[in-house]
């Protein structure tokens, strides 16, 4: 099977599938369900991309850490809520081979439970806060029997997750702008476009006070989560007595906030830039930003290779990540190739451009080809890279506005979901029974409402004067 065989928005399901493998993002024969074999070339994107987050986490003010993997069952049954909500999810190692352990120990599905219980070793007075700290790691979730390579898994391999304690609520609330204005930050860098909902309460987050999630809509118009902004509020303080001395000498328990995304951004990112060729990678977090095409004929050869080998030393010597193709492939073998790869831009060398001191690139996103001088190469290659992040962006914009749509009633909103789906909101009071009740009635899920946008109209379910838009969809 060819990804030009596939069409991304007609056979979305097959050609993601058949996309992350072919192109060597991930190999998933790996002998247990969900877990994955991240290969080089998706590693490496993966690593350029979270580093990007590290780096605006590490500039807001937080530091990295790390926390271990595993658990004990006593600790992780402090916060009761989060218990319950994890507990149908949460892997427990009981024995070794040869004997029964003591004690239960639980593979973290997400960090609060071990993290919190060194805060409240760590926190003693107002002066030890506040604590903005992160770590990228592997966490764990039985989470579904119906798993999908990078996007719905059991082993989540990096998990960048931050978590944060404060003196009082205000200082919270303005740690979640903060954390809000990071996630902004990085999806806009990724060229992602994005939704910014505070989801339902009977969705949030287990033992949160209240959390925002950021959802992008994929090509078969489903929703899906790219990351999770959340306000602990005091729940674990108190679970896990976090107190800190107050400038009175009184006690008070902490603020807490936490935040994390996945590499789930890498499959949403591959899914929304890509086409039926496969990936398209924004230059700064491909692997492989130029790859050179040797187009010999017989008799040019050593030129030809010679002037690859030049043009390979300025491009590595002035930073960007490059290589040659000199397989044995024909040039259109060689082009498929990388172009399901999603190398951004192709340089292409024959004999009639090392007579003329020439180079002839195409660009990913547009295929579009051009013949520049040797000495424009650079600033050529460093425009066409700004160019293409700026039309993959444009686009993922462009895909998610036109698949938000408005709805006055509960008939006009399943009427515009069959016929086009992706999200539609309707005007809501904003009673948790009128939201449950929308969904219900829709049978599409609840993904929140943006407290910033008022409504218009009057609750598509009990009819007083609407608050806000509640969204629905289909979602991951």
């Amino acid at each position: 099977m060819e990804s030009g065989s596939l069409r991304k928005y007609s056979n979305f399901s097959e050609w993601y599938d058949y996309v992350v493998e072919a192109a060597d993002i991930i190999d998933k024969r790996y002998p247990v369900k969900g877990m994955l074999v991240w290969k080089p070339y998706g590693y490496k994107a993966l690593k350029l991309s979270m580093r990007i987050l590290e780096n605006l986490l590490e500039e807001y003010g937080h530091e990295e850490a790390y926390f271990p993997m595993l658990v004990p069952e006593e600790v992780f049954a402090k916060e009761k809520d989060f218990l319950e909500g994890f507990s149908g999810e949460t892997f427990v190692v009981e024995r070794t081979i040869r004997k029964v352990l003591m004690r239960k120990f639980l593979l973290r599905p997400t960090s609060e439970t071990v993290m919190y219980y060194m805060f409240s070793l760590w926190i003693q007075s107002y002066k030890d806060l506040p604590i903005k700290l992160f770590q990228t790691v592997n966490v764990f979730r039985y989470e579904t029997e119906h798993t999908r390579p990078i996007l719905r898994v059991r082993e989540i391999i990096m998990f960048n997750e931050a978590h944060t304690a404060h003196e009082s609520l205000e200082d919270a609330n303005k740690q979640i702008k903060e954390a809000i204005e990071i996630y902004k930050k990085f999806f806009d860098s990724l060229g992602l476009s994005y939704l910014i909902l505070k989801t339902p309460k009977w969705d949030t987050f287990a033992g949160a006070e209240y959390n925002f999630d950021f959802f992008e809509i994929m090509p078969d118009k489903r929703a899906i989560e790219l990351g999770s902004v959340i306000n602990l509020g005091q729940k674990f303080a108190k679970a896990f007595d976090i107190k800190y001395q107050k400038r009175d000498g009184s006690y008070e328990y902490v603020y807490q906030t936490c935040y994390g995304v996945s590499e789930r951004v890498i499959g949403v990112l591959i899914s929304v830039h890509g086409d039926d060729r496969g990936i398209i990678f924004p230059a700064h977090i491909a692997p492989i930003q130029v790859i050179i095409i040797p187009i010999p004929y017989k008799g040019s050869e050593e030129a030809v290779f010679k002037k690859c080998d030049d043009i390979l030393l300025k491009l590595k010597q002035n930073g960007i990540r490059a290589r040659i193709d000199k397989t044995e492939n024909t040039p259109g073998e060689k082009y498929y190739y990388w172009e399901l790869r999603g190398v951004p831009v192709r340089v292409e060398i024959g004999p009639r451009d090392v007579r003329n001191n020439t180079v002839t690139l195409v660009r990913r996103d547009t295929l579009k080809r051009m013949v520049v001088k040797d000495e424009e190469l650079l600033p050529k290659l460093n425009e066409l890279f700004k160019e293409i992040f700026d039309n993959l962006k444009k686009k993922s914009w462009e895909w998610l506005n036109q698949n938000i749509h408005t709805a006055s009633s509960v008939e006009e909103a399943k009427e515009i979901y069959r016929e086009k789906q992706g999200i539609i909101k309707v005007p809501w009071c904003g009673r948790d029974e009128c939201g449950q009740k929308i969904e219900e009635a829709t049978e599409l899920e609840g993904l929140g409402h943006d407290p910033e946008e008022k409504a218009e109209g009057a609750c598509v379910i009990c009819g007083k004067e609407a608050k806000w838009y509640f969204y629905i969809g289909k979602k991951y």
